[in-house]
């Protein structure tokens, strides 16, 4: 199920005293990430993702919260590499850029669907993310009882 959404932009132009509104239409989307990856959005201020690495040749956004928590939780909190840490993030793009991509299924099919957007074009993505990416859940790996409790 995609998550469409009216998100009205306030935008500065010519001086500060002088403005127009319009109104863009957003999908709302997810990305499940993990601790480096966090701390990587927070640098850039809950305003862009990082660049992928050489061995990640597609950034893939998820297009519902069900899923995104599915590799938060049972992916991410298992994982050295996310620093047993997952999180969900949640974030708005323009629904009209976003009409340049398939959406993919990868499993279920109302569930595991995701957009695969190619590394070279991620800066090109993160410039139509609409507002700020917010965390919406976060997973740790779960660590055995201490003895004696």
């Amino acid at each position: 199920m995609l998550y469409k959404k009216q998100h009205k932009l306030v935008v500065s132009f010519i001086d500060k005293y002088t403005y127009f509104t319009m109104s863009k239409e957003t999908t709302i989307l997810f990305r499940p990430v993990g601790q480096k990856e966090f701390e990587l959005i927070e640098e850039s201020g809950f305003k862009a993702f990082p660049p992928r690495l050489e061995i990640q040749p597609i950034f893939y956004p998820v297009l519902n919260r069900e899923y995104a928590t599915q590799i938060a939780r049972d992916w991410n909190t298992k994982d050295a590499a996310s620093g047993y840490v997952g999180y969900v993030t949640q974030f708005h793009v323009s629904s009209d850029y976003l009409k340049s991509f398939e959406v993919q299924t990868v499993g279920a099919a109302n569930v595991h669907q995701e957009y695969w957007i190619p590394a070279e074009r991620l800066d090109e993505f993160n410039a139509n993310i609409v507002g700020k990416i917010e965390v919406i859940e976060r997973f740790a790996r779960e660590t055995e009882t201490p003895p004696g409790r």
